[in-house]
């Protein structure tokens, strides 16, 4: 099996933090903090020290193992549990099944509204660079139309003249396909275009250039970027109409199953031939995670061929004999010969095939990289009548690092060689670890996670222009002197050798680009205007370049660090435009509500793009928060107090709404013996208490309880623990465990052990019933959970080995009744079939202390659920799946769709207000959604 793959990223934490420096800048002179560089780069050198910690120990600390992919792998192994995989029978039972229920008649007579963020705004506090933008959800693939049509309108600033309009398409890592038809305005005019898909996971994006009218495109479903939630797709897609509708390849099904696709190739002389690459995937989702494998398939991670058309698949080249390694990340055909095939993958370097220049038909290896684990990725070009090669690899054995091959023209085991012994026009490494040295820019460019940001471009008709991109480089930015603006963009104009950061414009303050990178493409009208594409959307370069060196001796530079701080910024963008507006593609994990305004106050976590906030009296949402947001909640009657969550166990609690310079952290006992001994879930489940306000809940192997709001008094919190300005000088948090034993140890039986508290759930009928639930299938209810000391409260087992072995996903409970509540199962039947169900009622005894359990789950066949809510107004019951959400009315025994419009989308987790008669549903890549239940 391959290295591990860590994706704990420090994004979120510090991009917040980053913000502070910006915020104390701005402030009057009277109410800014002394030294706040100081004191801003003593929090990130604490907060970094936790998640670094947290990388390493989250899954290891209890018999899991280091996760390659975070909270995606958790959801696969919930799938999966008690097997280690998920069939393709299974998946596609469980499709089979929602549409069999999509098909009965809705159980509301309206529809589905979404309410966004299709403006998702992003103050400028929020930002690192202090300037307000607008973010959407992760870009995993960009294309340019080959046609472009001639359009007039406003060019927002770049140099292209009235004329061409070259259509944009962005495939999004859970939002489907989207298409801009005026990607060089303003407004560049989204919208979905995502018919036919039966999977939002998008990894690759190709238009067909033998089709002469440019209506042809081929769509990879599968995100092949091993990150927090990079799921799984089912084929590979083509368009004839410009994406106006999508089918799939038959040939490539059986292939990609528990696969993604990172690449895909069309012969350029002939459209029947057909190359892609696959990856490993994940499947499936829920609010709140846990655990962590890789996923399988019997047909090996490879490049697959074509001859007809993608009727049918052949493997081409497979670098491992493993089913978990081998991932294909780049296929380019040579621009001189489309019958010569370049290929980037994971562990195994660049390969080619060529029968040309090594005269046979087999895939050679020209570029070894440095070992298991390296990314690799590669750009072609042609310079001086022979191929050029840009190639990166790193994020395994090695620190990212830059080659070239002026001319690739030549044997593959010359070009092999040349890696190690000089030939002229073979691989040259231009990448140094030395600073002051030209090549230091692209060393460790990706920061150590390649295997999730990496790309190298270089545009058409400019050889000696390349592009890579990267994560942030943040010691550079969150620091006293900051000596370049993050590098997580950069341009070289001589082949690589050095580079320009690409990252903020000249503005002041300047818009940035998002730290983590992922895809670029280039104007087919002017190749020196580039669309970028990041954790946080879209963005597009002017074109124009202007020397901003002179700002390096603003910075208290000198030396090595002051020359390098003028060479990166020497050439930068005049602008950057942020292309989100009308892209609605934010990963929500879940949304919340302030139980005093249910339908007009609603906060929501999302994938790196933080904790959002909605106003429903204006529809509008703001990003309150940055980072990984997880779970968030409110104060049962004082909606100014609130807390939300970043990844792992990371709790801030503000006093001040939603108000962005409120936020105070509170999480250090998870972080410190014991807390930090526990593992826990990529997001916590927490809940602030319906009854008692200050009291929260929170889940890893034990419940952990605060009764003051987190670790104390307002003034208090803000002046030791605040995210901008506290001194944190003292321990920020006062959490302390409930009862004794572990609940997912042996103290409560010998089965279903291990893993953590995956829900926790508190009686809105009285002060002291609180369920909750374990990954492993344990359900639990505490009748004193209010009491002291903390080590008293007494938890009785309810689950018995009649019920499923299966991570449980959600609890609802009663309003009225405490003892009585629903409870969602993830997973497959067939992986349990003595202990079939997805949706129980369970009732507690509390004389007897036994449960009595009822299944539910009728006519929902094997469709795992990864969220159930109750209506009290009517019994109705609501369960979210991967594909949507499905309605069980009171005293019926057929499960229907909830109502229409929502679009096929993996609903993450349902939030909903009786009383308001609202239900809201979190979906994973097409925003959040509501529906109003009084109809």
């Amino acid at each position: 099996m391959k290295k591990p793959k860590v994706s704990y990223r420090t994004v979120g934490r510090i991009s917040l933090l980053g913000a502070a420096l910006v915020a104390l800048l701005a402030l009057p002179a009277a109410f800014a903090l002394t030294q706040p560089s100081k004191k801003a780069a003593r929090i990130v050198a604490r907060k970094t020290l936790l998640q670094n910690h947290r990388a390493v120990a989250a899954f290891t600390a209890k018999g899991g193992e280091a996760p390659r992919s975070g909270p995606a792998r958790e959801r696969y192994e919930d799938r999966a549990y008690p097997d280690v995989t998920v069939s393709q029978a299974q998946q596609q039972a469980a499709y089979l099944a929602f549409q069999s229920v999509a098909r009965l008649p809705g159980g509301k007579r309206n529809n589905w509204q979404e309410i966004g963020p299709t403006s998702p705004v992003v103050p400028g506090v929020v930002t690192y660079t202090g300037r307000g933008t607008t973010n959407s959800g992760r870009v995993t693939a960009l294309a340019v139309s080959p046609v472009c049509a001639e359009q007039n309108g406003d060019n927002s600033g770049s140099n292209d003249a009235q004329g061409s309009q070259c259509r944009l398409f962005v495939g999004a890592a859970g939002g489907g396909i989207w298409r801009a038809d005026s990607p060089m305005s303003s407004n560049p005019n989204w919208h979905s275009s995502s018919a036919g898909l039966t999977s939002n996971a998008i990894g690759a994006l190709i238009f067909d250039t033998s089709d002469p009218s440019g209506k042809t495109l081929y769509a990879g479903t599968g995100e092949p970027n091993s990150s927090a939630d990079s799921e799984a797709g089912v084929g590979i897609y083509r368009s004839t109409d410009t994406g106006n509708s999508w089918s799939i390849l038959p040939g490539t099904v059986n292939i990609t199953y528990d696969r993604s696709i990172g690449a895909i190739a069309v012969d350029p002389t002939n459209s029947n031939h057909i190359y892609f690459g696959t990856a490993i995937g994940i499947h499936g989702g829920a609010s709140v995670g846990g655990g962590a494998v890789l996923t399988s398939n019997p047909f090996l991670a490879g490049v697959y061929e074509s001859t007809d058309g993608g009727a049918t698949f052949a493997l081409a080249l497979a670098v491992s004999p493993s089913l978990f390694d081998g991932d294909i990340f780049e296929i380019t055909l040579d621009p001189s010969d489309p019958a010569t095939v370049y290929v980037a993958t994971l562990s195994g370097g660049v390969w080619r095939r060529s029968r040309r220049l090594d005269g046979d038909t087999k895939f050679h290896q020209i570029l070894a990289a440095n070992g298991a684990g390296d990314r690799s990725d590669i750009a072609l070009t042609t310079k001086g009548g022979h191929t050029r090669i840009y190639a990166t690899f790193g994020g395994g054995a090695s620190p990212a690092n830059l080659w070239r091959a002026d001319n690739a023209d030549q044997s593959a085991a010359v070009l092999r060689a040349s890696r190690t012994v000089s030939t002229p026009g073979g691989w040259k490494n231009l990448t140094s670890s030395v600073r002051g040295q030209p090549g230091f820019a692209s060393y460790n460019y990706c920061d150590g996670q390649c295997w999730y940001d990496m790309f190298v471009a270089t545009p058409p008709g400019q050889p000696d222009t390349v592009w890579i991109g990267g994560a942030m480089v943040y010691g550079e930015i969150f620091t006293a002197h900051q000596p370049s603006n993050g590098r997580a963009v950069q341009r070289s104009t001589d082949a690589g050798v050095s580079f320009t950061d690409m990252t903020n414009d000249i503005q002041f303050p300047p818009l940035g680009m998002h730290p983590d990178q992922h895809a670029i493409a280039f104007s087919r009208t002017n190749p020196n205007i580039a669309f970028i594409g990041s954790d946080g959307g879209v963005v597009r370069t002017s074109g124009l370049y202007a020397d901003f060196s002179s700002d390096c001796n603003t910075r208290g530079l000198s030396g090595v660090r002051l020359t390098q701080c003028r060479d990166w910024l020497k050439a930068i963008p005049t602008q950057i435009f942020s292309m989100n507006d009308g892209l609605a593609t934010l990963q929500f994990q879940s949304l919340s509500v302030n139980p005093q305004n249910p339908v007009n106050d609603v906060m929501g976590g999302t994938q790196d793009n933080g904790t959002w906030a909605y106003d429903g009296k204006t529809g509008s949402w703001f990003e309150s928060v940055g980072g990984d947001g997880g779970q968030s909640g409110v104060h049962p009657t004082n909606a100014n107090i609130r807390f939300h969550t970043y990844f792992d166990a990371q709790i801030d609690v503000t006093f001040r709404g939603t108000e962005p310079l409120g936020w105070n952290w509170v999480a250090d006992s998870f972080f410190i013996p014991p807390g930090d001994s526990e593992a826990r879930a990529f997001y916590i489940p927490i809940i602030a208490d319906p009854k008692v306000g200050g009291t929260i809940f929170a889940g890893l192997e034990h419940v952990w309880r605060t009764k003051n709001n987190g670790g104390g008094t307002q003034a208090y919190l803000e002046l030791h623990c605040n995210e901008y300005f506290g001194d944190f000088t003292v321990q920020c948090g006062d959490w302390v465990p409930l009862g004794v034993p572990a609940l997912t140890g042996t103290s409560f039986g010998s089965d279903k052990t291990g893993g953590y508290v995956v829900a926790t759930e508190r009686s809105p009928s009285n002060n002291n019933t609180l369920w909750t639930a374990t990954r492993r299938g344990r359900l639990f209810i505490s009748k004193n959970a209010d009491a002291e000391p903390a080590s008293s409260v007494a938890f009785t087992r309810l689950d018995t080995a009649a019920q499923p072995r299966r991570f449980i996903s959600g609890v609802a409970i009663d309003s009225t009744n405490p003892n009585h509540a629903f409870v969602s199962f993830s997973g497959y039947n067939a992986s349990t079939p003595s202990q079939p169900g997805h949706v129980f009622e369970v009732t507690y005894n509390a004389v007897t202390h036994v449960a009595t359990w009822t299944n539910r789950s009728y006519n929902l066949g094997d469709l795992p659920i990864t969220d159930v809510v109750r209506d009290d107004k009517t019994g109705d019951l609501y369960a979210s799946n991967d594909f949507g959400v499905a309605q069980l009315s009171a005293g019926s025994t057929t499960w229907v769709p909830a109502a229409g419009s929502l679009p096929p989308v993996a609903v993450y987790g349902l939030t909903i207000d009786s009383n308001a008669r609202v239900l809201y549903a979190a979906t994973h890549g097409r925003g959040a959604w509501k529906l109003d239940l009084s109809k």
